[in-house]
């Protein structure tokens, strides 16, 4: 039986993950026109490739269904409680980088530090009736920061789409979003607070715990990562 493979099945994602396998002896290509969710592997033998969206991967691994995945490091830890306990990070991939930050309004300009942003949060909700509004969709890892943080008078507002906008649109307060330059952040009128990196995320292998790893497929996986160099 073969392993299977998930990728990310479009943008640049997929091409920059065509690029790190081929590079390392292994091609990866997509079947047929880019509607079709199938691929083919040559140079790695007993590998199956399925194309995913990078959204799709983390619960594909936990579930099994997939026996290897490349996918953010952030959706893993994003979608997966305790994901240390259902995927393994076989090796970070170099690409794919973006940080998720917490930012607010340029203007607050004695808010520089998650502490300032905690005494307004108190002060926000004393004033208006209701705990300061952060747009996000990365609920989990945003709620894990800020406990470890002490900060706890705000509530989280799903967004999952142009969340930079939120705070223009008076539906939020403050945003947790990935950033890789800045300047979405900047056009906004935003600014990151100090300390206040909640991840670094790269594209990543994965491996899944409960995928069916009998002696065939584990033998399979040693010899993999021989050819992609990971001991």
């Amino acid at each position: 039986m073969s392993l299977k493979l998930g990728v990310p099945s479009k943008g640049r994602l997929m091409e920059d993950t065509f690029e790190w396998f081929a590079a390392r002896g292994v091609a990866l290509s997509r079947n047929g026109n880019a509607r079709e969710y199938a691929g083919a592997v040559a140079g790695a033998e007993g590998v199956e490739l399925v194309l995913l969206s990078a959204g799709e991967i983390p619960r594909e691994l936990a579930a099994g269904r997939i026996h290897l995945g490349v996918t953010g490091s952030d959706l893993v830890r994003e979608k997966l409680a305790d994901w240390q306990t259902q995927v393994v990070e076989l090796a970070p991939m170099g690409f794919g980088h973006a940080d998720l930050i917490l930012a607010v309004p340029a203007a607050w300009a004695d808010v520089e530090t998650l502490d300032d942003l905690d005494a307004v949060a108190a002060a926000f909700r004393a004033q208006h009736g209701f705990r300061l509004r952060i747009a996000t969709k990365y609920h989990r890892l945003v709620r894990e920061f800020l406990r470890a943080q002490g900060v706890a008078d705000y509530q989280l507002v799903d967004s999952q789409g142009a969340t930079e906008g939120t705070v223009k649109n008076l539906t939020a307060e403050a945003v947790a979003d990935i950033t890789s330059s800045g300047e979405t952040l900047r056009a906004n009128h935003l600014k990151i607070l100090d300390g206040a990196l909640i991840h670094q995320s790269q594209a990543t292998l994965f491996a899944a715990r409960t995928a069916d790893w009998d002696e065939g497929r584990a033998a399979r996986l040693l010899a993999l990562k021989a050819q992609l160099g990971l001991g």
